[in-house]
C-alpha cells in the first residue's frame, strides 16, 4: 500500500524551512512570511501582547533567516573591511559590529552584524538580501585568497529583561562574562552553540546560533522547558519595540538607493581613515555636497494603528510631497502612533508639523526624537555587573553540561550602543 502524503504547510521547496520550523508550529505560530528565502514565523497571535512578553520577560525567535555568510583565508581581514566603510581595524577576536555593506554608489546592499570568529575567520549575519552572492562576486577579481560561503549556522533570538535569568540558568557564569556586542562558543547538552550579546529588540538579550541544523528542534524545546517557569513564551521580533528603539529594517527604512548618512549613520562610515572600502569615492562625494534627505521620527496623530503599515504613506507639507513613511506602529506604552519617515532634509527639524496620507486621507504628524524610547539603549547595554544579580535569584544552574568558549572577551563595545 502507498504510503499517504502528509499534508503540510508550505509552498515549496523553493523556499526554505528552519530547522526550529515545526517546534514554531507545536508552539502555537499561526503565519509566516519569507525572508532571505525561508519562511520566518510572524504570527503568534496578538502582537501587542508579544511586545509585552518582550518587554516584561522574554520571548524566543526563530530568527534563522539571519543567514550567515562567512568569510575565512588568509586575506579574510582586508576582504571583509573592502566590503564595508566601518573601520574594522580595532576589532579583536570574539567582538560583533554593527555594519554597512554599500556599493559603488554608497547605498546601502545590507545592514548585518559582523562576528569575528578568529582573526581569518568573519560571519556576516544578515539582513534581507542576497549578499552571499555579492561577497563571492566581489571577491572574483579582488585578487584576495578568501573562501565566501554559507555555513550550517541558524539563530535564535532570546530577548527581554528576563533572558539573563534563563542563561544562566543554561550555562552557569560563564554567561556573566559575555558582555555586549561580544561572542563565545558554548555547548549545550551536545550542541555546538555560539552565543553573542546582540538582538533585534532594544532589549537585554542574546542571539544563539546553533552550528548543527539537525539539533534545532532539541535547542528550541529545551530553552522553552528551562525558560518556561521563569516567564518565556514564543514569540516573533516586535515591530513595536524596534520602531521605539529607531532599528532600522532593510527594505523597508533602507534600500540600495539610501546611503548611510540619510540615517545619520556617519560613525559607520570611515572616510577620513586609510581604509579601503567599496563604495568610498561616492560617499566622499556624498558628504562634501551634503543629503537632500534625512530619516527623521514621526508622530502620527490619528486613531490607534490597528497594525503596522503594508504601504509607504506619501509625507506633504503645505500640499507638497516631501518624503515617505517607511515604518509606521502604534505603541501601547507611549500611547502614541510611531513612525519612521524619510523626508527632504529642509523638513526634517524636531517639531517641524507634516502631513501623512493614510488610505489618501491627510492626518497631521509631528517631527520627533528618535529613538522615541530608551534612547542611549539602556536596556540592551546592560552591564556584566548589572546580570550578575541573576545569580542571587538563581543560585544553582539547571544540571545540563556546558563548556566555556575559547573567544576572548575583552571589553564592551559602546560603539555599538545604538545599533541592533
Amino acid at each position: 500500500m502507498a504510503a499517504e502524503q502528509v499534508q503540510e504547510f508550505g509552498f515549496g521547496t523553493q523556499i526554505r524551512k528552519s530547522p526550529y520550523f515545526d517546534a514554531t508550529v507545536r508552539w502555537g505560530a499561526q503565519g509566516f512570511s519569507v525572508y532571505n528565502h525561508m519562511y520566518i514565523p510572524r504570527d503568534f497571535g496578538d502582537p501587542e501582547q508579544n511586545f509585552w512578553n518582550l518587554v516584561n520577560d522574554a520571548i524566543l525567535c526563530d530568527v534563522a533567516v539571519e543567514r550567515q555568510v562567512e568569510i575565512t583565508g588568509p586575506d579574510a581581514a582586508e576582504f571583509v573591511q573592502l566590503l564595508t566603510p566601518r573601520d574594522l581595524s580595532t576589532c579583536a577576536v570574539g567582538q560583533c559590529k554593527y555594519v554597512l555593506i554599500t556599493n559603488a554608489e554608497g547605498g546601502i546592499l545590507n545592514d548585518p552584524v559582523l562576528l569575528k570568529l578568529a582573526e581569518d575567520r568573519f560571519w556576516l549575519s544578515l539582513a534581507d538580501s542576497d549578499i552571499l552572492l555579492w561577497a563571492q562576486g566581489v571577491a572574483i577579481n579582488s585578487g584576495l585568497d578568501v573562501t565566501i560561503f554559507e555555513p550550517d549556522v541558524s539563530p535564535l533570538q532570546l530577548q527581554g529583561p528576563k533572558s539573563g535569568d534563563i542563561m544562566y540558568a543554561l550555562f552557569g557564569d560563564a554567561i556573566l562574562d559575555l558582555r555586549y556586542y561580544w561572542a563565545s562558543e558554548f555547548e549545550l547538552d551536545g550542541i555546538p552553540l555560539i552565543i553573542s550579546r546582540t538582538g533585534w529588540s532594544s532589549e537585554l538579550g542574546y542571539e544563539i546560533y546553533l552550528c548543527d541544523g539537525s539539533k534545532g528542534d532539541q535547542l528550541w524545546e529545551t530553552l522553552m522547558r528551562v525558560g518556561g517557569p521563569m516567564g518565556l513564551k514564543p514569540g516573533h521580533t516586535s515591530t513595536i519595540r524596534r520602531i521605539e528603539g529607531g532599528m532600522l529594517s532593510y527594505h523597508a527604512d533602507m534600500d540600495s538607493q539610501t546611503n548611510p548618512f540619510e540615517l545619520g549613520l556617519d560613525r559607520l562610515v570611515a572616510l577620513d581613515s586609510d581604509v579601503n572600502f567599496i563604495g568610498k569615492e561616492a560617499l566622499l562625494r556624498i558628504r562634501a555636497e551634503g543629503v537632500r534627505r534625512k530619516q527623521v521620527g514621526l508622530i502620527i496623530d490619528a486613531p490607534a494603528l490597528t497594525g503596522p503599515n503594508t504601504r509607504y504613506w506619501p509625507v506633504q507639507h503645505a500640499g507638497t510631497g516631501i518624503g515617505r513613511v517607511t515604518s509606521a506602529v502604534y505603541s501601547p506604552r507611549l500611547d502614541a502612533n510611531i513612525a519612521l519617515a524619510m523626508v527632504d532634509i529642509d523638513y526634517a527639524e524636531i517639531g517641524m508639523e507634516l502631513t501623512v496620507l493614510m488610505a489618501g486621507e491627510p492626518v497631521a504628524a509631528t517631527v520627533a526624537e528618535k529613538p522615541f524610547f530608551d534612547p542611549k539603549k539602556a536596556l540592551a547595554a546592560k552591564s556584566a555587573v548589572a546580570i550578575e544579580s541573576v545569580a542571587a535569584v538563581q543560585p544553582t544552574p539547571v544540571d545540563i553540561p556546558t563548556m566555556p568558549g575559547a573567544l576572548l572577551n575583552q571589553g564592551p563595545d559602546n560603539s555599538d550602543a545604538f545599533s541592533h
